[in-house]
């Protein structure tokens, strides 16, 4: 399946479930970010409770095959950069569309100190 960059945005990946975003994109995703963006160290993964949500959290573990992941499952975005920064992790990815309405999904991708990364530099490197 081709990927539709126009889900990579200036601050997060978001986009219409299934079409646009979905497991296998979620995916590649996770395997791109894994290997070029956090390759190192501890990732906080968490999720929203979106219908989608959990299908695609579990395809984004996929993608981090073989890294420390601490997975925290349905959390606040407010709780899940807390974790990153409390938990001293390389950095973080939830599962959400935030404010955005329910067929859509996406992810919110953090480094250490839950600074933000952004779409675009995550579509540079899927390139």
């Amino acid at each position: 399946m081709d990927i539709d960059y126009s889900i990579f945005r200036a601050y997060d990946i978001r986009g219409r479930y299934p079409s646009e975003i979905n497991e296998d994109v979620v995916f590649r995703i996770g395997s791109t970010v894994s290997q070029k963006i956090l390759p190192e160290g501890k990732v906080i993964i968490a999720m929203d409770a979106r219908n989608s949500s959990r299908k695609i959290y579990t395809a984004l573990k996929k993608g981090f095959k073989g890294r420390e992941l601490i997975s925290v499952g349905f959390s606040t975005t407010p709780m899940f950069y807390f974790l990153v920064n409390r938990l001293n992790a390389a950095g973080g990815i939830m599962v959400t569309a935030s404010h955005n309405p329910p067929d859509w999904n996406g992810l919110k991708i953090v480094g250490p100190k839950a600074d933000p990364i952004t779409g675009e530099e995550v579509k540079e490197m899927m390139k």
